[in-house]
């Protein structure tokens, strides 16, 4: 957007050679005369301008889902921002002084008309004024007029109700400038009464109206086009009525025919539309979420899976937030040249471990940036689930560090694939855990280490199925169960010796999805065991 924006710019240049104006310095001034006494006009020649500034503004509904009106945070971080990226003093000079925009009459070019009401006022004020100052001074000053009292009551009264509304005009400017369209919408919401307030929408929406008239002003005088773009993003963390608040004010700011809004709504379908149809704004609309978001969203733009070097940017970037890796390992190559130099001993045991789990850990993350390693292949496509993967490999390699003196240690690749596993496919992960529990402690078998994970979950699947409804939430947190096919049968075919292996050392995967597994399979067994004996117990007869 901020590339169109030039390229615009630069083009409406070459095509009208009118360098665009902004309120800033001397442009400042003129904005405050031009705010004062004229009238901007909307041409035919404004409406041709194709340049057009964009005002990013970001909303995070999560910093304001502690307040009783999420939908009111979003108007007041609308005025805040606007009032900062133009400035107050204009802002509230419009409040006071300044004129709606209107369209031209004809075809005329002429885009400022001078306001003569406003001027003719300001001319008598000031005469008036003026004139009860003469007479002011003449009775105070002139011998022989001094002793005449009615004169210096005349010239009092006249000065005073002159400039009393040259006064009135600046404390109302000087009021807009102390107490912003933020703080007066705030003011309103903080009353206890504000939800039975006849009118309270009005006023909301007033406020409003009065940014967008000022931006209209802006535009002309800025000699292009003026459009607020607010992206919202954290709604889909937020509790359900406080969503429905948000885009009912997006629908308010959006009613206008030609409001300069655009709303970027950067959210989640499958947990927005749960929460739209637990509230009441449903009604009407078949309890359909999907059928309210289509009507509330012009362009909807579902962003496609990440590609293989998307992928590896996103993790480029989540690696890079690791700073300390990066230190470890500096200053483990300084200390080996400087014992190289000096022919000092070798560091002591602890720094040599902790080297050596800087070591894995890069070899690690070096299988994952490899786009040839099948592993690459498997990274999620969110970046939290990246981050969350970044920020558990060097745990579960130093915690598998600390046990190396146990035979058949795993590789950093293995490791790295193991918290790829966990963290994508949980549920699946944690069955199969569950089912090689049982099964040891059963009938403890010497060969059953040697059995793959994949041949344990083909035997078991049947039995997940038929809990599928129990555990209903816990399956969605899967990953393409396609995709864990290949995982355990092809590229990464993790035996029973393995799993156990890294039990001990799993963070990133909750260990009470396995308990509630094994309770539910109790649960199971319990019940076909209590079927079985009834049926021994009371034959069929012929």
């Amino acid at each position: 957007m901020r590339e169109e924006m030039a390229r615009r710019e630069e083009a409406e240049l070459r095509r009208s050679h009118q360098k665009p104006r902004s309120p800033e310095g001397w442009g400042l001034l003129l904005a405050l005369w031009y705010l004062a006494f004229y009238k901007p006009i909307i041409t035919e020649g404004h409406l041709r301008r194709k340049n057009i500034e964009f005002i990013f503004i970001r909303f995070s509904a999560w910093q304001y889902a502690g307040c009783d009106k999420l939908w009111a945070g979003l108007v007041t971080t609308l005025c805040d921002n606007i009032r900062h990226h133009f400035g107050a003093l204009p802002l509230s000079v419009y409040h006071v002084m300044g004129t709606r925009p209107r369209f031209a009459s004809g075809f005329s070019q002429k885009e400022w008309v001078l306001k003569t009401g406003t001027c003719l006022k300001l001319w008598g004020l000031l005469f008036i004024l003026g004139a009860g100052l003469a007479i002011l001074l003449v009775a105070l000053l002139v011998p022989g007029v001094k002793d005449h009292h009615a004169l210096k009551v005349v010239g009092s009264a006249v000065t005073s109700l002159s400039g009393s509304g040259l006064v009135l005009g600046a404390v109302s400017v000087l009021k807009n400038l102390l107490v912003s369209e933020k703080q007066k919408i705030e003011r309103l919401t903080n009353s206890e009464k504000f939800t039975s307030q006849l009118g309270f929408m009005s006023k909301v929406r007033s406020e409003v109206a009065v940014l967008v008239d000022f931006l209209a002003f802006m535009e002309i005088f800025e000699r292009r086009r003026l459009r607020v773009v607010l992206e919202i993003t954290s709604l889909d963390i937020c509790y359900p009525e406080k969503v429905a608040g948000v885009l009912n004010a997006m629908n308010t700011l959006l009613s206008d025919a030609n409001t300069p809004f655009i709303f970027i709504l950067a959210v989640d379908p499958s947990v927005i539309v749960p929460c739209l149809e637990q509230t009441g704004c449903m009604k009407g609309l078949a309890d359909n979420g999907y059928l309210y978001l289509n009507r509330t969203v012009t362009l909807p733009f579902s962003i496609p899976e990440m590609g293989a070097r998307s992928r590896l940017q996103c993790l480029e970037a989540a690696v890079q937030t690791r700073e300390d890796l990066m230190y470890r390992i500096i200053t483990s190559n300084v200390e080996r040249r400087r014992a190289k130099c000096q022919h000092v001993p070798a560091a002591p045991t602890g720094r040599e471990a902790d080297a050596e789990a800087v070591r894995c850990i890069h070899e690690a993350f070096r299988c994952l940036h490899d786009g040839a390693d099948p592993l690459a292949r498997y990274l999620p496509t969110d970046g939290t689930h990246v981050r969350r993967i970044v920020n558990t490999i060097p745990i579960t390699l130093r915690l598998l560090l600390h046990r190396a003196g146990t035979p058949g240690t795993p590789s950093p690749r293995a490791a790295a694939a193991w918290v790829v596993l966990a963290d994508q496919w949980p549920c699946r992960l944690s069955w199969v855990l569950q089912c090689l529990e049982d099964a040891w402690q059963s009938h403890p078998a010497p060969d059953l280490g040697g059995r793959s994970l994949w041949s344990i979950f083909q035997e078991n699947v049947g039995e997940l199925s038929a809990l599928r409804q129990p555990l209903h939430n816990v399956l969605s947190l899967d990953g393409d169960p396609e995709l864990f096919q290949t995982f355990l049968a092809c590229d990464f075919p993790f035996a029973a010796r393995d799993a156990r292996a890294f039990l001990g050392v799993t963070v990133n995967l909750d260990h009470s999805i396995r308990h509630k597994m094994g309770l539910l399979r109790g649960l199971d067994r319990l019940q076909k065991a209590t079927a079985v004996s009834r049926s021994v117990q009371c034959p069929s007869t012929e």
